[in-house]
């Protein structure tokens, strides 16, 4: 079988998603030029990699979009596919996918609606992404999800048949470059709880600075670290009644200090009041972190409550205090809930894991004749798996 893999961000995600189909499949890369060198080193020799000219046309609508558009489905023409597996990122899906038609078609959703804050019904970029959400709903085999949650929604809200929409975990597509920065021997200084990536409305930080005098109140040396950029940071500070609680890093965030950052905290918050799911997570228990999230889109799914973290109610400051006080009052749990957090993500959040349930549909979708009589691609990951559980 061959794949063909494109996506014009989540580099982290697709590149490890190649990387572990290439094990049992062959594998075509298509990536923007935009930052991609940063991320290249990371790609599996057996990947097939086709860098196209994105940063040229960004931001262009209309034929000037064509000559980037042509190099994509000429390379993917070229490969001759069995799959093309897309992320649903960039408004070019729009007539991209029509042009893919003929070959079976599998969309990976990491948001299935736009966020709070980020839609505006008059702005032209949150009018192409809603395009680019129902033109991929619409025109793909196959849809992949984060969680149950959101399958119910595509199927409840959007009328997508069930039998399209699969769920798989997000995987630990973080975690890999912010690990190989990881200093040994770096430990938490002092109780920390860390609030990291792009700050948004819907991200619910105003929760986390209203639990912060809770939280103090009951460790008068807890720090809240604020790591990552996005809207004014100005109505943030203004709501901190106790500044010096808050240490603030407002910019993108290097994977190098990034990793210092995770490594250095006690407990990792997401008080979201809305999500389809977080890299956060994973990057967390990659680092042995223990997480609070809130109830809210594909978050609670990914967390094992009271094992891996907390789940608590969104919009709660009182409740998100609690839960981040119980772990900085007992390092003991918290050191073991960090550790089960890890040991999900080696196991239920692997990309083997991943990649067992990818490949049942590519066979479901585009049985080859070499698979009469044999196991399929997806059977065959499957049995390498149990062999490999019975033998540890």
């Amino acid at each position: 079988m061959r794949v063909a893999c494109l996506t014009f961000w989540f580099y982290d995600y697709t590149i490890q998603m190649a990387n572990e189909l290439a094990r049992h499949t062959e594998v075509l890369l298509l990536l923007p030029d935009y930052r991609s060198e940063e991320y290249l080193e990371s790609i599996n020799p057996e990947v097939k990699v086709h860098i196209f000219n994105y940063s040229r046309y960004a931001g262009r609508l209309g034929l000037s979009c064509y000559p980037i558009i042509r190099d994509i489905v000429t390379t993917i023409d070229d490969f001759k596919p069995d799959i093309v597996h897309f992320q649903v990122n960039n408004p070019l899906l729009c007539p991209l996918i029509p042009m893919l038609r003929k070959y079976p078609l599998v969309a990976t959703f990491h948001d299935i609606e736009p966020h709070r804050g980020e839609d505006h019904l008059l702005d032209i970029g949150s009018l192409l992404y809603r395009l680019t959400l129902l033109t991929s709903r619409i025109l793909a085999d196959r849809i992949f999800v984060h969680g149950n949650a959101l399958k119910n929604i595509l199927i409840e809200k959007y009328h997508v048949p069930g039998q399209k929409v699969h769920v798989i975990p997000i995987g630990e597509h973080e975690v890999t470059p912010f690990t190989k920065y990881k200093q040994e021997g770096l430990e938490p200084a002092g109780p920390r709880v860390l609030f990291f990536g792009r700050i948004h409305r819907y991200k619910g930080l105003d929760y986390l600075i209203q639990a912060e005098p809770l939280i103090t109140r009951e460790i008068p040396d807890a720090r809240i670290v604020i790591a990552g950029t996005g809207e004014d940071f100005g109505r943030y500070e203004e709501m901190m009644a106790g500044r010096d609680a808050f240490e603030v890093y407002n910019y993108r965030i290097p994977y190098e200090e990034g990793a210092r950052l995770f490594q250095q905290a006690s407990v990792v918050a997401l008080p979201y009041i809305e999500a389809s799911q977080s890299g956060v997570v994973p990057t967390a228990y990659g680092f042995k972190k223990p997480v609070v999230v809130t109830d809210v889109g594909g978050l609670p799914e990914v967390v094992d409550d009271g094992k891996t973290g907390y789940i608590v109610p969104p919009r709660d400051p009182a409740a998100l205090a609690d839960a981040i006080v119980s772990l900085l009052d007992d390092p003991e749990t918290c050191r073991r809930m960090g550790e089960q957090g890890y040991v999900k993500l080696k196991t239920d959040m692997a990309w083997s894991t991943i990649a067992e349930s990818l490949l049942a549909v590519y066979d479901e979708l585009a049985p080859t004749p070499e698979n009469n009589g044999k196991p399929t691609a997806g059977e065959a990951v499957g049995r390498a798996m149990t062999t490999m559980k019975e033998k540890q």
